[in-house]
């Protein structure tokens, strides 16, 4: 399923005749945290009716959800360099740490035992909970976040777009301005020719009367 931000996106899946479940416009150029609420929850909703699916069909829900949730942007590196990115939002990815030191725990349990302070915790609410309570945070400020980078590479673009215009317009300019002067010179020069030419022929007259 797409979900497209921005018209230059809308307009170029429409082109190609491919289906986009939704479209925002309106806000790529200054967006707000409100938009991107906006755009999350619509991501949201079909992610979590993804849970239910089987065998490619909608499950008890009878909503076809997705199971993975991927965002592409342009990623605003300087003034110069924006590069287009992919990156997954959900399910979250599982990064591999160091391996945990369980003899130095083990020491810290005795001491903390020693000391009479207990080590067993409890959370709440429960991890179900949490993630339900974080996950529309979570997506939300990624899909912002990917908004603000998007609107700065677009205007580092144009930028670097409209420099480039004007440096070309100024080239322009002194080229059109030295051709002019010297077709100015040449018909100068040509016309002190003329007169030249023109005094020197009256004084052969003159030499011959």
């Amino acid at each position: 399923m797409l979900y497209v931000v921005g018209r230059k996106g809308e307009t170029y899946y429409s082109f190609r005749d491919r289906e986009m479940a939704a479209t925002f416009t309106g806000f790529s150029e200054q967006p707000g945290y409100e938009d991107a609420q906006e755009v999350g929850s619509a991501l949201i909703d079909v992610f979590t009716a993804g849970a239910d699916d089987e065998d490619g069909g909608a499950g008890a829900d009878g909503i076809l959800g997705v199971d993975e949730l991927h965002i592409v942007y342009t990623e605003f590196r300087s003034l110069l360099a924006q590069v287009p990115v992919a990156k997954r939002m959900a399910p979250l990815e599982v990064e591999e740490v160091e391996e945990f030191d369980y003899e130095r725990e083990d020491r810290e349990r005795g001491a903390a035992a020693d000391s009479g302070v207990p080590t067993s915790y409890e959370f709440e609410p429960s991890a179900e909970g949490l993630l339900d309570a974080l996950l529309p945070k979570y997506i939300t400020t990624r899909i912002y976040a990917a908004m603000l980078e998007a609107a700065a590479s677009e205007s580092a673009s144009r930028r670097r777009a409209m420099k480039s215009a004007s440096d070309n317009a100024e080239e322009l300019a002194k080229n059109l301005s030295r051709q002019a002067n010297q077709a100015r010179q040449a018909e100068i020069t040509q016309e002190i020719s003329e007169i030249v030419g023109g005094a020197d022929a009256l004084v052969s007259a003159n030499a011959g009367d």
